[in-house]
């Protein structure tokens, strides 16, 4: 991800302009750049409609007051639906077909099938597959699943297995369906395996998110290339994402990041997203942001997919404000929706915190006072018990409080657990939050003031606290979190180990940077050595307050509430592609292992033309499927000879391999003409 990378040195500039749509698990932000003058003509913020994408998209481009439809030359995406689909563990049902062995751990899925067939390390049949048992293999998944992952062991050896069964899939089943080999390189069989899966799970997810597009796109006339953005920060064509909807996990954030880039020109700095569920923070350093090697972690599940080594916390503009057993307060890490949102739309809600706060028999109750909550969707497909089944009728008219569910149900609210509802996604919370505190504080006035200050009522009741007290409690807490997040990704990206997250209380290490006259303290070593971009709609509300605690400098550039969606307006196309070269000892040849095929030749450097040659076409072939032909797709091979150092008598090293890397990068195609600077 280079910031050089996302402009056209030498090159006219581009006079179309571009649309710019990033969906959130809260908020649809879209963006009209005009790329060439890196102006931002229109913005607009709507709620994201989970249960059906079109509404939250078109209610954003009719906040856009934007008419010249007909001028947009390209639409980009970015998203974190397929993030929120893997740690909420809700990605499809997705049948899986392993190969020759079944990989030691546990998987995303429990629709397994094994089949005989197997390749060795070296790409070298060991047993074919049989056609009748992949047939009958591929038969069990007939309307029990929604996609088919394949994973062969050393299919990144020789994928032919791996492609024989996919063209069998498609042949038979008309359901998406994922390939290991095409993900990774990486040999590690669970990882790919676990990759595959997941990739599987995600492609009906984000095929809806581009149909929904299409649907919005459509009305406004617009007829031109989609793109998306990639968790490494670079674009994708939405064909490509059709088929790798895994490598969009972190899009949102990366999209975030090129934003930041974009609306300040650093070049060395902390770029941190605050959003409504988390903060996340990625270091750039001369231009660039380092990619995680071992591949993204996304819900406990580690991926081969390359990502922008992007640092985050739980603390966002909708975190939950709490408390725990101990009585202590508690933000985060989960997201739940705001008073002040719902409070808005169901004001009802208001008249029950108020009834049930004064009720003498809920003061002595240690349940959270300010939760509500409301259905999502009908679970048809869960087994319910009894208790849930009565909640969810409840719930069915309208959104309710707590205490109102607990006194319908005759139940003490202090042991009416909600939660297992919650992570199927049948319900939701609805709490008070940092957006609520900013509500009160008549800092933001989008939504409803009055629900959020019965929370922050009922908090500062429990607390003992004056109105006051509580908002500089709460503010001093959030500024606290916010500070040790910088420091913990500064110690990371330095691969250190201080643990500035340790401590239940997170001012505690804060306010050991500093001694009683203000000076630098015990953590001096750990002041921020970078300017901090902040971008995000709710960071002017903390950020200040940041700088001045930890001595640094803070840029909040313009739009930075919508820096998602300039980073997806701005991004670049960047193809990968891997080939490993080794030589085979029993015939003496070398064997070349490529995403398309495994090839052998009697010399090294044949071997490695053909490798060179190959990844080329591949990589320039996926780039121009969302290029313009007229436009020259810039190519970057590399190589790297491995040799072990001589243990023999002649003192010569012994050949290992010889590994290739070819990346692509352009601009996706835009209805303009590029004219030579002089």
């Amino acid at each position: 991800m280079s910031l050089n990378g996302m402009g056209f040195k030498n090159r006219g500039e581009i006079m179309s302009l571009i649309l710019g749509i990033d969906t959130g698990g809260t908020y649809t932000d879209g963006v009209i750049v005009e790329y060439g003058d890196k102006k931002i003509l229109h913005k607009a913020k709507s709620l994201t409609t989970r249960e059906d994408l079109t509404i939250g998209i078109e209610n954003c481009m009719k906040n856009l007051d934007f008419t010249d439809f007909e001028e947009i030359s390209l639409v980009s995406l970015s998203t974190t639906l397929a993030t929120n689909a893997i740690v909420e563990g809700k990605g499809r049902k997705t049948g899986v077909i392993l190969i020759g062995d079944c990989p030691e751990g546990k998987l995303p899925s429990n629709d397994i099938t094994v089949l005989d067939g197997k390749f060795d390390i070296k790409g070298r049949v060991i047993k074919n597959l049989k056609e009748k048992q992949v047939e009958d293999a591929i038969e069990k998944f007939r309307d029990t699943v929604d996609a088919i992952a394949i994973s062969g062991y050393a299919s990144v050896r020789n994928p032919e297995h791996e492609l024989y069964v996919k063209s069998k899939v498609r042949e038979m089943l008309n359901l998406p369906v994922a390939c290991g080999h095409e993900l990774t390189s990486s040999l590690g069989f669970y990882e790919r395996t676990v990759t595959s899966i997941l990739n599987a799970s995600l492609i009906p997810i984000i095929v809806e998110l581009i149909d929904a597009t299409k649907t919005v796109l459509r009305k406004y006339d617009i007829n031109v290339p989609i793109m998306i953005v990639k968790g490494d920060g670079s674009l994708m064509h939405e064909s490509l994402a059709a088929e790798k909807p895994i490598e969009t996990i972190l899009s949102g954030p990366a999209a975030s990041i090129i934003g930041g880039i974009f609306l300040t020109d650093q070049n060395d700095a902390i770029i941190m997203d605050m959003g409504g569920t988390t903060t996340d923070i990625a270091i750039l350093t001369e231009g660039v942001v380092r990619k995680r090697r071992e591949g993204a972690q996304v819900g406990g599940w580690l991926t081969r997919v390359e990502a922008a080594e992007i640092f985050t916390f739980g603390i966002g503009g909708d975190s939950y404000l709490h408390f725990n057993r101990e009585g202590q307060l508690k933000i985060g890490p989960q997201k739940v929706w705001p008073l002040c949102v719902l409070g808005k739309r169901y004001p009802h809600l208001s008249d029950e915190l108020e009834m049930f706060r004064k009720k003498e028999e809920y003061q002595s109750c240690s349940a959270q006072k300010t939760d509500c909550f409301m259905l999502v969707k009908n679970p048809r497909k869960l087994e319910l018990s009894q208790l849930e089944m009565e909640i969810i009728k409840i719930l069915e008219e309208r959104p309710h409080s707590l205490f109102y569910i607990a006194h319908k149900l005759g139940r003490d609210p202090d042991y009416l657990d909600l939660q297992p509802l919650i992570n199927a996604g049948v319900i939701a919370r609805i709490s008070l939050t940092p957006t609520d505190i900013l509500h009160v504080e008549g800092r933001y006035n989008k939504w409803d003031k009055g629900i959020a200050e019965i929370g922050v009522n009922i908090f500062a009741e429990r607390l003992n606290q004056s109105i006051s007290e509580f908002l500089d409690s709460v503010n001093k807490f959030i500024t606290s979190k916010l500070c040790i997040a910088c420091l913990q990704s500064q110690d990371d990206y330095k691969n250190q180990s201080f643990n500035f997250m340790g401590k239940e209380d997170p001012t505690y290490s804060i306010n050991n940077i500093f001694n009683n006259e203000g000076e630098l303290g015990l953590l001096a070593n750990n002041i921020l050595e970078k300017p901090i971009v902040a971008v995000g709609a709710p960071v002017s509300a903390w950020m200040h307050k940041v700088r001045e605690r930890l001595n640094t400098s803070l840029m909040i550039p313009e739009h930075s509430e919508v820096a998602n969606a300039v980073g997806a307006a701005v991004g670049q196309v960047m193809e990968t592609v891997e080939v490993l070269i080794r030589p085979d000892q029993t015939t003496k040849r070398f064997i070349v292992h490529a995403p398309w095929s495994r090839e052998s030749f009697t010399d090294l450097e044949t071997a490695v033309e053909y490798a060179i040659s190959g990844a080329k076409k591949y990589v320039a072939t996926t780039v121009k499927g969302a290029m313009s032909n007229s436009y020259n797709v810039n190519v970057f091979d590399n190589r790297e000879d491995i040799y072990t150092e001589a243990f023999t008598t002649n003192n010569e090293d012994t050949y290992v391999e010889t590994r290739i890397k070819v990346i692509a990068i352009g601009k996706p195609s835009l209805k303009v003409s590029f004219v030579e600077r002089n």
